[in-house]
């Protein structure tokens, strides 16, 4: 009695556990069925292709308001042979030395010193056609410099082309030194014996001794006036290896007076 009692016992919990495994299956079945991976694959490869064609137009739309810029200056571009003459005369005739930095964090404004005249020119054409407005604050130094003027988009490579591959003369006469704030030219290192500046990046001093080792080594052109607390919060950043930030600070810059 107690043999079939038991063997009842046993039937009766397979009987349910098949069950519940069927119902299992079955729900799994429906839940992943193969018209609805199918489905699913479709609909992927809509977005994707959906993704595809909003980042073409992106990339569409950009080359055109870059056209666009190089359409409205047609020095563009220019020629180490031609620079020091299109500067003087773009000074000339753009005299503004005020910028205003916007970035998430706030602003920083700064005044280029007329006396730096080529870095100024150069700083302020590039600010009246929007180049830095594509850019970020890539480098970021904590107790040393921050520095902006570039990206890793395309847009900031194709601006770079279409401006000019070109390095502005060292302005050291000046005298310039870099306290803290100030606002001075980055130059690539190598091959590079009279030490001309790069015309798209910058940096700012953030040591509160200066760096007067940098003194005659990179041209000081202005001074932080207004946001310094702004630059010590952007010091502050999460940064890579490579002290480029984690989030990107991105910036636009624009005329003061």
């Amino acid at each position: 009695m107690l043999r079939k009692l038991s063997l009842l016992a046993i039937f009766t919990v397979f009987l349910f556990a098949s069950c519940e495994d069927k119902e299992t299956s079955r729900e799994k079945s429906k839940t992943h069925s193969p018209e609805q991976l199918k489905k699913k694959r479709m609909e992927d490869s809509i977005q994707r292709a959906r993704d595809s064609i909003f980042e073409l137009r992106k990339r569409e739309l950009a080359k055109q308001d870059i056209e666009t810029k190089i359409e409205k200056n047609p020095m563009f571009p220019i020629s180490q042979e031609e620079l020091i003459p299109t500067l003087k005369e773009y000074g000339n005739n753009n005299p503004e030395n005020s910028v205003r930095i916007k970035t998430k964090f706030g602003n920083i404004e700064v005044e280029l010193y007329r006396d730096t005249f080529l870095h100024r020119a150069n700083f302020i054409m590039l600010v009246k056609n929007d180049y830095f407005n594509d850019t970020f604050f890539h480098r970021v130094a904590p107790g040393f410099v921050i520095q902006g003027g570039n990206a890793d988009n395309q847009i900031t490579a194709s601006n770079r082309g279409d401006v000019g591959n070109y390095l502005i003369p060292s302005e050291f006469e000046a005298g310039h030194k870099h306290h803290y704030g100030a606002f001075s030219a980055a130059k690539y290192a190598e091959q590079n014996v009279s030490k001309a500046s790069s015309p798209f990046e910058f940096f700012i001093v953030m040591d509160k001794e200066g760096t007067p080792h940098l003194d005659n080594d990179h041209t000081v052109f202005g001074r932080v006036i207004s946001g310094m607390d702004v630059a010590e919060k952007i010091a502050k950043v999460k940064t890579g290896n490579s002290e480029w930030p984690i989030d990107n600070v991105e910036m636009d810059i624009e005329i003061i007076d």
